[in-house]
């Protein structure tokens, strides 16, 4: 996935460094904001038993957070300050399983109109192997 133009700094910053620190959910699960430009956004989880399913691999809803993440951050970076991004629809392929190392999500927006976006999500293993595809649609409000 290219990336996009880039941000202003002081924007960047503020997204990288201060909004992890009020997302407890993203801490819960180890989620990491690893870089964002305008439309596109990277982040990261590591495996741990905590998101595990009873087979012992990577749960899809870990991984469909992951992807929700990415997808709605990339939006965030191109939309007015102060203004809500919310999921309003998103689908999941799960590809392979995830069952050590990190994986990696990287989303760009598709389209972004006067109320909704369209996002696309990859996620890959550490190796680079896509193992999830996800497309997701955002209200702006």
């Amino acid at each position: 996935m290219q990336k996009s133009e880039q941000l202003n700094p002081n924007f960047k910053e503020a997204l990288l460094n201060r909004l992890p620190a009020r997302m407890a959910f993203w801490q819960l699960l180890g989620i990491e904001f690893v870089d964002v430009e305008r439309g596109w956004a990277k982040m990261r989880m590591p495996f741990a038993e905590k998101l595990t399913n009873s087979a012992g691999i990577g749960h899809g809803g870990a991984l469909f957070t992951l992807a929700d993440s990415a997808g709605s951050m990339a939006l965030v970076s191109m939309v007015a300050k102060g203004e809500v991004v919310t999921t309003v629809e998103m689908k999941i392929n799960f590809l392979r399983s995830f069952s050590g190392g990190e994986v990696v999500a990287e989303a760009r927006v598709l389209h972004c109109g006067k109320t909704t976006a369209l996002g696309d999500i990859d996620i890959k293993d550490e190796g680079g192997t896509l193992i999830a595809k996800g497309t997701a649609t955002f209200l702006r409000k």
